[in-house]
């Protein structure tokens, strides 16, 4: 069985409640010394002991036992990255030495970092704005919040468990849901004309207690978004203390965080976890079967799978990015350590631009990052609603990618032999990517202190090697 260690768990509780390791040692019924050792993670910690710590201080063992380093360790790996830490770069097994003796203080320092990237950010909006500075945007706050909880809310997939009081079959859920918000909230649907929402898909009318439902809108997202208003009319409870709890203050971020929390139980609604995990793996995460086995659309699809990160019944660890025609990333998500782009676009190298040749087909890509980090990646565009002949190649693409061991398991990736897949050498953005003779580099990295070379042009006039 695998050694639990919870030093720091066990000292946070002992602080909190001002008592002595004596005092906690007597609580417990073990010997101070073996506080001290559990305490330092020179011992692991037993399940007696785990029961007598629900017994004493009311602690569930799951919560304390449970490793919530993850999300953070794959974030302070991709911070490492940065070329200013070249020099003196630690190795995996000193992170998970600083994380399994001092999670504070890597918890301090990746929000060092954080306010370091902001400021960069500013410094250099002073300089090409003219004075406009940059703040931290709500969509990059909702990533943390996800980040932080493993892209799984356990309270949202309960309450999705609990959402239908009997079976519905898929093919009665539309008009099963009109009649649930009509007759438990006293809520009605209207489909509109266009004309009558210009600007909006969807929109609730409080005072009239009415959904409208703009016909732009396929079958799969006017499904998708009466679930979305029953979570946000239903769980106002429930979001509040998520968003409470996430320690988002910016009204901008409350909101858009409510707005994902809302789409998140949207998804397990229409997707419940155990049904869909067990078809993506007999599918081989085949999307398009998975949307039509669930009546959502491929995007929604892929969005669940990043969410199947429950304790005990994972499913393959996947980040989700989608991408406009301009490179600009518009939505992200992620259960792995590839570190996504917060500010500006994505790799120019990665082959989700290029899907927009090719609407509709999968393009499967194996990458490479600069830490030798190696994952798979397939690409494929996704359309939004069309309403009129000005709006017709309203096209998005979206990216799903796993750590390159996952890829036998993903079926875009049949034919593809593991050992000698051509890798793609990317980066997380121009911005602090290290690559500086990459032919698509867009500009020199800010961390850059080396100039170019006056007498040589390299592949690009950033090449400074």
């Amino acid at each position: 069985m695998q050694k639990t260690f919870i030093g720091p768990h066990l000292r946070r509780l002992r602080l909190e409640r001002g008592e002595t390791q004596g005092q906690m040692a007597r609580a417990l019924g073990i010997s101070l010394s073996y506080v001290n050792l559990l305490e330092n993670n020179e011992r692991s910690v037993s399940v007696q002991v785990l029961l007598r710590l629900f017994e004493a201080y009311g602690v569930d063992w799951r919560e304390i036992a449970e490793e919530d380093s993850t999300a953070q360790l794959a974030d302070i790996r991709a911070v490492m990255q940065d070329p200013l830490f070249a020099p003196t770069r630690p190795d995996l097994p000193q992170l998970r030495a600083a994380f399994a003796h001092s999670p504070s203080l890597v918890q301090s320092f990746l929000a060092l970092y954080r306010s370091y990237q902001v400021v960069s950010d500013q410094l250099l909006a002073l300089i090409e704005n003219d004075g406009q500075q940059l703040t931290t945007t709500p969509e990059a706050a909702v990533h943390d919040v996800f980040r932080r909880n493993r892209n799984h809310f356990r309270e949202l997939e309960h309450a999705a468990e609990s959402f239908w009081p009997i079976p519905v079959e898929r093919d009665e859920v539309y008009v099963t849901l009109k009649h649930r918000l009509r007759d438990k909230l006293g809520v009605n649907v209207r489909l509109c004309p266009v004309e009558d929402l210009p600007s909006a898909l969807r929109q609730y009318d409080e005072k009239r207690r009415e959904i409208l439902l703009s016909e732009a809108l396929d079958h799969q997202n006017r499904t998708f978004q009466l679930v979305h208003m029953a979570g946000l009319l239903e769980l106002r409870e429930l979001l509040d203390a998520i968003t409470q709890r996430s320690n988002i203050t910016d009204p901008r971020g409350m909101a858009r965080l409510r707005v994902e929390l809302a789409n998140y139980f949207a998804a397990a609604v229409l997707m419940p976890y155990d049904a869909f995990l067990a078809e993506a793996r007999a599918s081989m995460y085949d999307f398009d079967h998975l949307a039509t086995r669930f009546d959502v659309s491929f995007e929604q699809a892929c969005h669940r799978a990043t969410t199947l990160q429950r304790e005990g019944a994972q499913g393959v660890p996947f980040f989700f990015m989608r991408i406009d025609k301009g490179g600009n990333v518009t939505k992200r998500f992620n259960a792995t350590d590839f570190h996504l782009a917060e500010y500006g676009g994505a790799c120019p190298r990665l082959d989700v631009h290029t899907s927009f040749r090719t609407p509709s087909r999968i393009i499967p890509q194996f990458v490479e990052m600069p830490d030798h980090s190696q994952f798979f990646v397939f690409s494929r565009t996704v359309d939004r609603p069309t309403w009129e002949r000005y709006a017709q190649d309203n096209r998005l693409a979206v990216a799903m990618g796993c750590a390159i061991r996952f890829a036998p398991e993903i079926g875009y990736a049949e034919g593809f032999s593991m050992a000698n897949a051509r890798m793609t050498q990317i980066g997380i953005n121009c911005r602090i990517c290290p690559r500086a003779s990459c032919d698509q580099r867009a500009h020199q990295a800010a961390i850059q202190t080396q100039p170019v070379d006056a007498l040589r042009r390299g592949v690009t006039r950033f090449d400074v090697s």
